[in-house]
């Protein structure tokens, strides 16, 4: 992989067990296909339990994306136009997440998870623009399930080559998004029609 130090901050976190693979996931200084993936080789070693290692995946990828919903809600742009380098989050991230967001509404933060560039971002404007709580935490846990399966379950099958996830992950990050990205369209056309025939009931 070429990144000792990821390596050995992935040691470290794996000494914390389950914990380790929540906050790995909070803090986000490491991708969390590979904090995923290397949970899942874990599990095939019998140091972690799947479903332990699956609740620990969800909660610590919700708990990364609530806080920068918080961030969003209380710090708004200016916030993440000063200080959102040193959260990994650049301009070009920021941007991207804003027109995504105000394009389709609050769908996105559900299927937003699958697609790159996006998926790290856009919490923050569903922050700015005060989206209701109580959607956005669920819509977040529940596309947080399914991507934490994925990567347990191909770090499972990689075993002592879970870092190959960065080429072998790609393999289906790009389908997931490009399913994620169809149901983003759908929805839209659904809404819009939608629109177009309560107009039409009205006139």
């Amino acid at each position: 992989m070429g990144h000792e130090w990821i390596e050995a901050l992935l040691q470290l976190l794996s000494e914390w067990g389950y914990f380790g693979i929540a906050f790995g996931l909070m803090v986000e200084v490491i991708p969390s296909e590979l904090v995923l993936s290397y949970g899942g080789f874990l599990v095939s070693e019998n140091q972690l339990h799947f479903m332990g290692a699956l609740l620990a995946g969800v909660l610590g990828g919700t708990l990364a994306q609530l806080f920068l919903y918080w961030l969003g809600l209380y710090g708004g742009r200016p916030f993440f136009e000063k200080w959102g380098k040193f959260l990994f989050i650049r301009e070009k991230h920021l941007q991207a997440s804003e027109d995504w967001f105000s394009r389709y509404g609050t769908f996105v933060i559900f299927a937003a998870r699958f697609i790159p560039v996006v998926r790290h971002a856009i919490s923050i404007p569903a922050g700015i623009g005060k989206m209701n709580f109580s959607l956005f935490f669920l819509y977040t846990f529940a596309a947080m399930i399914p991507w934490t399966i994925l990567f347990l379950l191909i770090g499972m099958e990689l075993g002592n080559h879970w870092e190959q996830i960065e080429v072998i992950g790609s393999q289906y990050v790009k389908p997931i998004a490009l399913i994620a990205c169809s149901g983003i369209a759908l929805y839209f056309a659904t809404h819009l029609w939608r629109g177009s025939r309560g107009g039409k009931t009205r006139d």
